[in-house]
């Protein structure tokens, strides 16, 4: 009995060290294959403009082929199912924000997929705020005015988001000056700006990347900056609190994660190859346009940042009265 115990336990150990090497040695080779960058928001967003600068970092560093795809809807779920269900290998990544891995689980009652059990975090990326933008034929020119407007009419005024970051930012809005507003959801923050200079709704709350280009053109006007000080980008627009609404701040951040079982020198290799791209020059290019900072961490160290950013999130929106759907 005792010789067939020992057998067995020498056959464990044996898989278990084969194992352990086909990791190492599958490690040592990544990434021999192009790598899948899966964005849960639509081309042209913040996040699309930042994994597309990511992809083309690690191309001229690494050598590697990244291709981006745009998975928008369902609050990111989409994107975010899609990643937990593909292989553990590295070839597939999830380039996301607070909306997907802090605010959702505060949003929506059923949530499809577990932000920590079905994910492997790899790094943080970045942080940043963003912009309250109105359409440039509007009649106000700053917050107050638009407060003022919305008092007028309460209920009247629609206000678009297509990330939590954003839809957070207008809830938030209301609740501080004490305004109603109709909130009209969008897969995703460019989609809202379309309506907005189209003129169907009223205001977004949206990042810098995707929206400075509408408001240098003159389509968009900016009234303020949700971040606890002004942007570089727009020295003389103040921040929302400057602007009259004292106490308010949204900022939003972006990491990245693997599926659930990606072999820890995997998770090495991608943590090594993302933070080294993260100060490469297309990144740099890509910050000075949309105002964001560099934001980095260990895998354990995103695990805990994100564990503490749920139950921020989970407080915000409590506070801002918004039910879970």
């Amino acid at each position: 009995m005792i010789p067939n115990l020992m057998r067995k336990a020498a056959l464990g150990l044996t898989i278990a060290g084969l194992a352990l090497a086909t990791n190492v040695a599958a490690a040592a080779e990544f990434p021999s294959a192009p790598i899948r960058m899966v964005v849960p928001f639509a081309a042209g967003s913040g996040t699309d403009q930042q994994a597309r600068a990511f992809g083309q970092a690690l191309t001229e560093r690494y050598g590697v082929t990244v291709v981006v795809e745009n998975k928008p809807g369902a609050g990111g779920s989409l994107a975010a199912q899609d990643v937990a269900r593909a292989a553990p290998d590295g070839y597939t990544v999830l380039m996301t924000t607070n909306t997907t891995h802090a605010a959702n689980e505060h949003l929506y009652k059923n949530l499809p997929y577990d932000p920590v059990k079905d994910f492997t975090p790899v790094t943080a990326l970045s942080k940043g705020a963003m912009l309250m933008v109105v359409n440039a034929g509007s009649p106000v020119k700053s917050v107050g005015e638009f407060i003022a407007l919305a008092k007028e009419k309460p209920g009247g005024l629609t206000f678009g988001s297509g990330s939590s970051s954003s839809r957070v930012g207008g809830e938030m809005f209301q609740q501080l000056t004490g305004v109603k507003m109709l909130h009209v959801p969008y897969k995703s923050n460019p989609q809202a700006h379309i309506d907005l200079i189209g003129g169907q709704i009223d205001v977004v709350f949206s990042d810098v990347s995707s929206t400075i280009a509408h408001v240098q053109s003159g389509k968009l006007r900016a009234l303020g900056y949700t971040g606890a000080k002004r942007t570089p980008i727009l020295p003389d627009l103040p921040t929302v609190a400057e602007a009259g609404v004292p106490g308010y701040e949204v900022s939003y951040w972006t990491a990245m994660y693997l599926p659930p079982g990606a072999p820890q020198p995997v998770v090495d290799k991608l943590h090594e190859m993302f933070v080294t791209a993260n100060e490469a020059a297309p990144m740099q290019r890509i910050r000075a346009a949309s105002s964001s900072e560099v934001f980095t961490t260990t895998p354990q160290g995103l695990a805990e940042f994100q564990a503490e950013e749920s139950r921020k999130w989970g407080e915000v929106i409590r506070a801002a009265g918004i039910e879970p759907e």
